[in-house]
Protein backbone atom coordinates (compact mmCIF):
# COMPACT_ATOMS: atom_id res chain seq x y z
CA UNK A 1 0.00 0.00 0.00
CA UNK A 2 1.27 3.36 -1.25
CA UNK A 3 2.07 5.71 1.84
CA UNK A 4 0.32 8.89 1.71
CA UNK A 5 2.50 11.62 2.37
CA UNK A 6 1.43 14.65 5.27
CA UNK A 7 2.77 17.60 2.23
CA UNK A 8 4.19 17.69 -0.82
CA UNK A 9 5.24 21.21 -1.35
CA UNK A 10 4.54 22.34 -5.19
CA UNK A 11 6.34 25.49 -6.34
CA UNK A 12 5.53 26.70 -9.54
CA UNK A 13 7.44 24.67 -12.60
CA UNK A 14 10.64 25.91 -13.72
CA UNK A 15 9.30 26.93 -16.99
CA UNK A 16 7.01 29.37 -15.51
CA UNK A 17 9.71 31.43 -13.53
CA UNK A 18 12.58 30.94 -16.47
CA UNK A 19 11.31 34.47 -18.50
CA UNK A 20 12.08 36.04 -14.99
CA UNK A 21 15.65 34.54 -14.19
CA UNK A 22 16.39 35.91 -17.84
CA UNK A 23 15.88 39.40 -16.49
CA UNK A 24 18.13 38.22 -13.25
CA UNK A 25 21.19 37.46 -15.86
CA UNK A 26 20.52 40.77 -17.55
CA UNK A 27 20.37 42.97 -15.09
CA UNK A 28 22.72 41.41 -12.67
CA UNK A 29 20.87 42.63 -9.96
CA UNK A 30 20.63 39.36 -7.43
CA UNK A 31 18.77 41.22 -3.86
CA UNK A 32 18.96 44.26 -2.54
CA UNK A 33 15.07 45.48 -3.08
CA UNK A 34 15.98 44.54 -7.27
CA UNK A 35 13.37 45.23 -9.69
CA UNK A 36 12.22 42.00 -9.70
CA UNK A 37 11.19 41.85 -5.94
CA UNK A 38 9.64 45.77 -6.56
CA UNK A 39 7.69 43.79 -9.27
CA UNK A 40 6.61 41.55 -6.82
CA UNK A 41 5.39 43.74 -4.23
CA UNK A 42 3.68 45.88 -6.47
CA UNK A 43 1.65 42.69 -7.78
CA UNK A 44 1.10 41.34 -4.61
CA UNK A 45 -0.30 44.97 -3.27
CA UNK A 46 -2.53 45.39 -6.05
CA UNK A 47 -3.84 42.09 -6.61
CA UNK A 48 -4.18 40.63 -2.79
CA UNK A 49 -4.81 44.02 -1.09
CA UNK A 50 -6.81 46.56 -3.80
CA UNK A 51 -3.50 48.76 -3.63
CA UNK A 52 -4.27 50.34 0.03
CA UNK A 53 -1.74 50.45 3.12
CA UNK A 54 1.71 49.43 2.11
CA UNK A 55 3.65 45.75 1.95
CA UNK A 56 7.26 44.98 2.17
CA UNK A 57 8.87 41.41 1.44
CA UNK A 58 10.92 39.81 4.03
CA UNK A 59 13.54 37.10 3.87
CA UNK A 60 11.28 34.91 5.94
CA UNK A 61 8.25 35.38 8.59
CA UNK A 62 10.39 35.25 11.41
CA UNK A 63 12.84 38.06 10.50
CA UNK A 64 9.33 39.32 9.96
CA UNK A 65 8.32 39.02 13.57
CA UNK A 66 11.45 40.38 14.77
CA UNK A 67 11.90 43.36 13.08
CA UNK A 68 8.14 44.26 13.06
CA UNK A 69 7.92 43.73 17.66
CA UNK A 70 11.23 45.95 17.33
CA UNK A 71 10.44 48.45 15.60
CA UNK A 72 6.72 49.09 17.06
CA UNK A 73 7.24 47.64 21.00
CA UNK A 74 6.63 50.01 23.29
CA UNK A 75 9.52 51.34 24.96
CA UNK A 76 9.91 49.99 28.54
CA UNK A 77 7.90 46.96 28.31
CA UNK A 78 8.63 44.12 29.29
CA UNK A 79 5.86 40.92 28.10
CA UNK A 80 4.35 40.25 24.13
CA UNK A 81 1.57 38.58 24.67
CA UNK A 82 0.34 35.70 22.69
CA UNK A 83 -0.74 32.13 22.64
CA UNK A 84 0.97 28.98 23.13
CA UNK A 85 -0.39 27.38 20.80
CA UNK A 86 1.87 28.55 17.73
CA UNK A 87 4.94 28.05 16.00
CA UNK A 88 7.92 28.26 18.06
CA UNK A 89 9.06 31.18 15.92
CA UNK A 90 6.52 33.32 17.67
CA UNK A 91 8.32 33.33 21.05
CA UNK A 92 11.97 32.93 19.53
CA UNK A 93 10.99 36.15 17.81
CA UNK A 94 9.78 38.81 21.12
CA UNK A 95 13.18 36.68 23.08
CA UNK A 96 15.19 38.00 20.58
CA UNK A 97 13.76 41.70 21.19
CA UNK A 98 14.63 41.40 24.56
CA UNK A 99 11.24 40.38 25.64
CA UNK A 100 9.44 37.85 27.16
CA UNK A 101 6.53 35.56 26.08
CA UNK A 102 3.52 35.58 27.87
CA UNK A 103 1.42 33.23 26.83
CA UNK A 104 -2.83 33.06 26.70
CA UNK A 105 -4.99 30.87 26.40
CA UNK A 106 -6.91 30.31 23.19
CA UNK A 107 -10.72 30.13 22.35
CA UNK A 108 -11.91 25.91 22.45
CA UNK A 109 -13.60 26.34 18.91
CA UNK A 110 -11.39 28.53 16.78
CA UNK A 111 -7.98 27.70 18.75
CA UNK A 112 -7.23 31.17 18.33
CA UNK A 113 -5.89 33.57 21.16
CA UNK A 114 -8.90 34.42 24.05
CA UNK A 115 -9.56 38.04 23.69
CA UNK A 116 -11.17 37.97 27.03
CA UNK A 117 -8.21 36.72 28.63
CA UNK A 118 -6.20 39.90 26.88
CA UNK A 119 -8.18 41.71 27.54
CA UNK A 120 -7.68 40.96 31.39
CA UNK A 121 -3.81 40.43 31.12
CA UNK A 122 -3.88 44.10 29.61
CA UNK A 123 -5.64 45.56 32.92
CA UNK A 124 -3.13 43.52 34.98
CA UNK A 125 0.07 44.61 33.55
CA UNK A 126 -0.49 47.64 32.06
CA UNK A 127 2.53 49.20 30.31
CA UNK A 128 4.81 46.08 30.81
CA UNK A 129 2.78 44.46 28.01
CA UNK A 130 5.42 45.68 25.36
CA UNK A 131 3.40 44.33 22.18
CA UNK A 132 0.70 41.60 21.45
CA UNK A 133 1.21 38.70 19.01
CA UNK A 134 -1.92 37.35 17.80
CA UNK A 135 -2.28 34.27 15.93
CA UNK A 136 -4.18 33.45 13.14
CA UNK A 137 -4.22 29.91 13.84
CA UNK A 138 -3.41 27.78 10.61
CA UNK A 139 -4.61 30.34 8.34
CA UNK A 140 -8.15 31.24 9.31
CA UNK A 141 -9.50 34.57 8.97
CA UNK A 142 -10.53 36.35 12.23
CA UNK A 143 -11.78 39.71 13.50
CA UNK A 144 -8.90 42.11 14.23
CA UNK A 145 -11.21 45.40 15.12
CA UNK A 146 -10.52 44.51 18.66
CA UNK A 147 -6.89 44.47 18.00
CA UNK A 148 -7.14 47.38 15.15
CA UNK A 149 -8.31 49.38 18.56
CA UNK A 150 -5.91 47.96 20.65
CA UNK A 151 -3.28 48.90 18.68
CA UNK A 152 -4.48 52.74 17.86
CA UNK A 153 -5.21 53.50 21.34
CA UNK A 154 -1.14 52.60 22.14
CA UNK A 155 -0.40 48.88 23.12
CA UNK A 156 1.28 47.90 20.02
CA UNK A 157 0.03 44.85 17.92
CA UNK A 158 1.67 42.20 15.83
CA UNK A 159 -0.23 39.77 13.84
CA UNK A 160 1.23 36.62 12.89
CA UNK A 161 -0.61 35.55 9.72
CA UNK A 162 1.95 32.83 8.96
CA UNK A 163 -0.72 30.66 6.70
CA UNK A 164 -2.92 33.31 5.76
CA UNK A 165 -1.94 34.37 2.16
CA UNK A 166 -5.16 34.50 0.36
CA UNK A 167 -7.19 34.50 2.84
CA UNK A 168 -9.97 36.74 2.80
CA UNK A 169 -13.00 37.86 4.55
CA UNK A 170 -15.79 39.54 2.81
CA UNK A 171 -14.27 39.84 -0.71
CA UNK A 172 -10.94 41.71 1.23
CA UNK A 173 -7.87 39.92 2.36
CA UNK A 174 -6.92 39.13 6.05
CA UNK A 175 -5.36 42.27 7.26
CA UNK A 176 -6.00 44.47 4.72
CA UNK A 177 -5.55 48.10 6.36
CA UNK A 178 -4.49 46.57 10.17
CA UNK A 179 -3.33 49.54 11.50
CA UNK A 180 -0.12 47.27 12.95
CA UNK A 181 2.06 44.98 11.23
CA UNK A 182 0.69 41.61 9.86
CA UNK A 183 3.02 38.95 9.08
CA UNK A 184 2.51 36.38 6.44
CA UNK A 185 4.82 33.43 5.20
CA UNK A 186 5.74 32.33 1.65
CA UNK A 187 7.77 28.98 2.95
CA UNK A 188 7.55 25.78 0.66
CA UNK A 189 5.23 24.04 2.55
CA UNK A 190 2.53 27.26 3.31
CA UNK A 191 -0.09 27.73 0.26
CA UNK A 192 1.43 30.51 -1.35
CA UNK A 193 5.16 28.73 -1.67
CA UNK A 194 8.15 29.94 -3.12
CA UNK A 195 10.55 28.41 -1.28
CA UNK A 196 11.36 30.93 1.56
CA UNK A 197 10.15 33.99 2.49
CA UNK A 198 7.85 36.31 3.75
CA UNK A 199 5.64 39.40 3.56
CA UNK A 200 4.80 42.27 5.88
CA UNK A 201 1.59 44.29 4.95
CA UNK A 202 0.21 47.38 7.07
CA UNK A 203 -2.22 50.15 6.89
CA UNK A 204 0.18 52.73 8.40
CA UNK A 205 2.68 53.31 5.12
CA UNK A 206 5.05 54.95 7.27
CA UNK A 207 5.49 51.50 9.85
CA UNK A 208 6.20 49.39 6.47
CA UNK A 209 8.90 51.83 5.46
CA UNK A 210 10.66 51.57 8.72
CA UNK A 211 10.48 47.60 8.55
CA UNK A 212 12.20 48.04 5.02
CA UNK A 213 14.94 50.30 5.88
CA UNK A 214 15.33 48.30 9.23
CA UNK A 215 15.80 44.77 7.00
CA UNK A 216 18.65 46.77 5.00
CA UNK A 217 20.88 46.91 7.76
CA UNK A 218 19.01 50.18 9.49
CA UNK A 219 20.86 52.30 5.87
CA UNK A 220 19.25 55.56 4.87
CA UNK A 221 19.67 56.75 0.92
CA UNK A 222 23.25 57.15 2.37
CA UNK A 223 24.09 54.20 3.48
CA UNK A 224 24.40 54.95 6.83
CA UNK A 225 22.86 52.92 9.51
CA UNK A 226 19.85 54.71 11.40
CA UNK A 227 17.63 52.17 12.60
CA UNK A 228 18.62 49.12 14.14
CA UNK A 229 18.73 46.47 11.60
CA UNK A 230 19.63 43.02 10.33
CA UNK A 231 19.79 41.55 6.48
CA UNK A 232 16.10 40.86 5.81
CA UNK A 233 15.77 41.07 2.25
CA UNK A 234 13.97 38.65 -0.07
CA UNK A 235 16.50 37.77 -3.29
CA UNK A 236 15.77 38.15 -7.13
CA UNK A 237 15.71 34.53 -7.38
CA UNK A 238 12.74 33.95 -4.82
CA UNK A 239 10.97 37.17 -6.17
CA UNK A 240 10.82 35.42 -9.57
CA UNK A 241 9.04 32.46 -7.87
CA UNK A 242 6.84 34.72 -6.56
CA UNK A 243 5.67 36.45 -9.46
CA UNK A 244 5.15 33.15 -11.38
CA UNK A 245 3.03 32.01 -8.23
CA UNK A 246 0.88 34.84 -8.34
CA UNK A 247 -0.25 33.95 -11.96
CA UNK A 248 -1.36 30.61 -10.39
CA UNK A 249 -2.38 31.28 -6.84
CA UNK A 250 -5.58 31.21 -7.57
CA UNK A 251 -5.73 27.63 -9.04
CA UNK A 252 -3.73 26.35 -6.61
CA UNK A 253 -6.21 28.11 -4.06
CA UNK A 254 -9.57 26.56 -5.52
CA UNK A 255 -7.27 23.07 -5.29
CA UNK A 256 -6.82 23.27 -1.78
CA UNK A 257 -10.20 24.61 -1.11
CA UNK A 258 -11.61 21.27 -3.38
CA UNK A 259 -9.39 18.91 -1.20
CA UNK A 260 -10.59 20.17 2.19
CA UNK A 261 -14.05 20.37 0.93
CA UNK A 262 -13.48 16.00 0.07
CA UNK A 263 -12.72 16.22 3.82
CA UNK A 264 -15.33 17.79 5.29
CA UNK A 265 -18.23 15.43 3.33
CA UNK A 266 -15.97 12.35 4.16
CA UNK A 267 -15.96 13.39 7.91
CA UNK A 268 -20.02 13.67 7.14
CA UNK A 269 -20.55 10.18 5.14
CA UNK A 270 -18.24 8.29 7.56
CA UNK A 271 -19.90 9.82 10.99
CA UNK A 272 -17.08 11.01 12.38
CA UNK A 273 -18.66 13.85 13.50
CA UNK A 274 -20.92 12.24 15.42
CA UNK A 275 -18.87 10.27 17.22
CA UNK A 276 -16.58 12.93 18.97
CA UNK A 277 -14.49 14.52 16.08
CA UNK A 278 -14.47 17.77 15.37
CA UNK A 279 -12.83 20.62 12.93
CA UNK A 280 -11.55 23.99 13.46
CA UNK A 281 -14.23 26.97 13.67
CA UNK A 282 -12.39 28.59 10.87
CA UNK A 283 -13.52 32.44 8.76
CA UNK A 284 -13.48 33.15 5.31
CA UNK A 285 -11.97 31.69 2.03
CA UNK A 286 -8.65 30.04 3.15
CA UNK A 287 -6.08 28.50 0.87
CA UNK A 288 -5.83 25.35 3.22
CA UNK A 289 -2.48 23.85 4.32
CA UNK A 290 -3.73 21.16 5.73
CA UNK A 291 -6.92 19.75 7.67
CA UNK A 292 -6.63 19.94 11.12
CA UNK A 293 -9.26 18.06 13.52
CA UNK A 294 -9.65 17.04 16.65
CA UNK A 295 -10.32 13.84 18.41
CA UNK A 296 -12.89 12.92 20.20
CA UNK A 297 -12.36 12.98 24.08
CA UNK A 298 -10.15 10.91 25.79
CA UNK A 299 -8.43 10.18 22.55
CA UNK A 300 -4.83 10.98 22.48
CA UNK A 301 -3.32 12.90 18.90
CA UNK A 302 -0.04 10.88 19.53
CA UNK A 303 -1.98 7.19 19.89
CA UNK A 304 -3.63 8.52 16.46
CA UNK A 305 -0.75 9.80 14.62
CA UNK A 306 0.71 6.18 15.74
CA UNK A 307 -2.17 4.32 14.33
CA UNK A 308 -2.24 6.30 10.87
CA UNK A 309 1.47 5.56 10.26
CA UNK A 310 0.57 2.06 10.73
CA UNK A 311 -1.66 2.22 7.64
CA UNK A 312 0.83 4.33 5.94
CA UNK A 313 -0.60 7.70 6.49
CA UNK A 314 1.99 10.67 7.51
CA UNK A 315 0.19 13.09 9.76
CA UNK A 316 1.56 15.55 12.65
CA UNK A 317 0.09 17.26 15.87
CA UNK A 318 0.32 21.04 15.67
CA UNK A 319 1.11 22.26 18.13
CA UNK A 320 2.33 19.22 20.29
CA UNK A 321 4.01 20.61 22.53
CA UNK A 322 2.34 24.02 22.61
CA UNK A 323 4.83 26.48 23.57
CA UNK A 324 4.89 26.89 26.75
CA UNK A 325 5.52 23.17 27.17
CA UNK A 326 8.62 23.45 25.31
CA UNK A 327 12.16 23.68 27.42
CA UNK A 328 13.28 27.03 25.89
CA UNK A 329 9.61 28.28 26.83
CA UNK A 330 8.45 26.38 30.14
CA UNK A 331 9.69 29.15 32.25
CA UNK A 332 7.87 32.16 30.49
CA UNK A 333 4.31 33.54 32.71
CA UNK A 334 0.86 32.19 31.60
CA UNK A 335 -2.71 32.57 31.82
CA UNK A 336 -5.05 29.48 32.68
CA UNK A 337 -3.66 26.67 29.70
CA UNK A 338 -6.59 24.29 30.05
CA UNK A 339 -8.25 24.90 26.84
CA UNK A 340 -4.47 25.13 24.98
CA UNK A 341 -3.49 21.62 26.83
CA UNK A 342 -6.50 20.14 25.86
CA UNK A 343 -6.40 21.10 21.86
CA UNK A 344 -2.66 20.49 21.96
CA UNK A 345 -3.57 16.92 23.01
CA UNK A 346 -6.26 16.24 20.78
CA UNK A 347 -5.62 17.70 17.64
CA UNK A 348 -3.93 16.15 14.70
CA UNK A 349 -3.39 17.89 11.33
CA UNK A 350 -4.27 15.56 7.98
CA UNK A 351 -2.73 15.54 4.69
CA UNK A 352 -3.39 17.68 2.11
CA UNK A 353 -1.67 18.49 -1.00
CA UNK A 354 -2.67 19.68 -4.82
CA UNK A 355 -2.11 16.47 -6.26
CA UNK A 356 -4.02 14.47 -3.72
CA UNK A 357 -6.85 12.56 -5.25
CA UNK A 358 -10.21 12.19 -3.50
CA UNK A 359 -9.29 7.95 -2.74
CA UNK A 360 -6.56 9.21 -0.78
CA UNK A 361 -8.74 11.35 1.40
CA UNK A 362 -11.34 8.85 1.43
CA UNK A 363 -8.61 6.42 2.55
CA UNK A 364 -7.17 8.72 5.38
CA UNK A 365 -10.90 9.37 6.78
CA UNK A 366 -11.34 5.58 6.90
CA UNK A 367 -8.56 4.80 8.63
CA UNK A 368 -9.36 7.47 11.38
CA UNK A 369 -12.63 5.84 11.67
CA UNK A 370 -11.21 2.60 12.69
CA UNK A 371 -9.20 4.25 15.50
CA UNK A 372 -12.48 5.89 16.77
CA UNK A 373 -14.21 2.09 17.07
CA UNK A 374 -11.36 0.73 18.42
CA UNK A 375 -11.37 2.63 21.60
Amino acid sequence: MKRIPFLRPNLVHLDSYTPYLAQIDESRIYSNYGPLNTLFEQRLLNQFFAGRGALTTVANATLALMLAISLIRRPGGRYALMPSFTFAATPLAAMWCGLEPYFIDIEADSWCIDNRLVEQTLAELGTDVAVVVPYATFGTGTDLSYYSSLHSSGTPVVVDAAASVGTTLGNQHFGIDFPGAVIYSLHATKAFPIGEGGLVHSGDASLVAKLRQAANFGFTAARESALLGLNAKLSEFHAAVGLATIDQFSEKKSTRQQVYGWYRDQLDQQGLLTKGWGLQKTHGSIAHQFVPVLCPQGTNNLAVIDALDRANIEARTYFRPACHQQPSFSSFPRSSMAVTDSVAARSVSLPLWEEMPQSDVIRVLAALSTVNESK
